[in-house]
């Protein structure tokens, strides 16, 4: 019975993980006009389900404990009660972010849900220096290195364009544009989709390949469903743009999701695709500052709203 509540609660994570981060890639190409709301979340599943299929070639290599880094012992993080908690706790939350319009780390979810279980296991002895790699950095890195280099890029391009009068191609810019969102997305199934895996391995009827393609099928489903109101908020609310806007803010959000990956740097993808779209908003005096207040007051919200759920979850699991 344990296995297969564990088994749902790791399919509903991956249902609220794909509603609310499925849409971030393509964010700009719906807010650009670019492309339809239709076109950019089929584009956002395909591609993103693409990269998902990939970790199955390199599962060995992908899969990664979800122990939050040495947060706890192994011998707790490990027990059916705690994934199952754990996955509950960062589900819900990812969910209700979703249903309100805010986009948020299912990662910083995911840490605040092994905290609130950690705490009911074995109380202060949890390791709290590991917090500040996990969730503090990244909250704090990314928004800092995206927002200026989204306005940078985009006052480059403006200035480029007005120095040297270059024809503006529209189709390489939108080719361009759809192509920036495919590498997002298709790096965020490739890296996201082992996360979520490594919950059910302790399912012996699972092997890795298949646990993968199950996680992948309840991701996109979450995305086609229920990612409406987070593609709002990120395509419309936090500013208006244009084509090229959506294309340098996409560019920004590839290129340092990539750099990170490589160089191990603490970023968050939520928060490097906000602050990348936030920047280029800054240049063309369109951003929303009340609403970037919201999604970062709703970031700092995300570890403790994950922890009481998860502790609760994992005391009534204990009983």
């Amino acid at each position: 019975m344990l296995l297969i509540s564990l088994f749902l609660a790791t399919l509903f994570l991956a249902y609220s993980n794909g509603a609310n981060d499925n849409f971030k890639g393509v964010a700009t190409l719906f807010g650009s006009r670019t492309s339809s709301y239709q076109t950019a979340i089929l584009w956002a599943t395909f591609t993103t389900f693409a990269g998902a299929i990939t970790a199955t070639f390199l599962a060995g290599t992908l899969i990664q404990s979800f122990s939050g880094e040495g947060l706890l012992p192994d011998a707790i993080a490990n027990s059916p009660e705690f994934h199952i908690a754990v996955a509950i706790a960062t589900g819900l939350t990812v969910l209700i972010a979703t249903l309100m319009g805010f986009p948020v780390s299912t990662t910083h979810s995911l840490t605040g849900a092994i905290v609130g279980a950690g705490l009911v296991a074995i109380g202060l002895q949890l390791n709290f220096a590991a917090l500040g790699t996990s969730f503090i950095l990244p909250l704090l890195l990314s928004p800092i290195i995206a927002i200026p280099l989204g306005a940078g890029i985009y006052w480059l391009s403006g200035y480029t364009n007005y120095k040297w009068h270059l024809p503006i191609n529209q189709k390489i810019v939108d080719a361009c544009h759809f192509l920036s969102a495919a590498i997002v997305s298709f790096a965020r199934g490739l890296n996201d989709t082992p996360k979520i895996v490594s919950f059910i391995l302790i399912i012996e009827y699972f092997s890795i390949q298949g646990g993968i393609i199950t996680i992948a099928l309840a991701m996109a489903l979450g995305g086609l469903l229920n990612s409406q109101k987070v593609a709002v908020t990120m395509s419309e609310k936090i500013t208006s743009m244009n084509h090229t806007q959506g294309l340098s803010a996409n560019i920004v959000t590839g290129v340092l999701v990539i750099a990170a990956s490589q160089f191990g740097l603490p970023v968050s993808t939520t928060h490097v695709s906000v602050g990348s779209i936030f920047g280029v908003g800054l240049i063309s005096k369109k951003s929303n500052m009340r609403v970037f207040y919201q999604i970062l007051l709703s970031w700092i919200l995300t570890l403790p709203t994950a922890a009481i759920i998860s502790g609760i979850t994992y005391r009534l699991l204990q009983g």
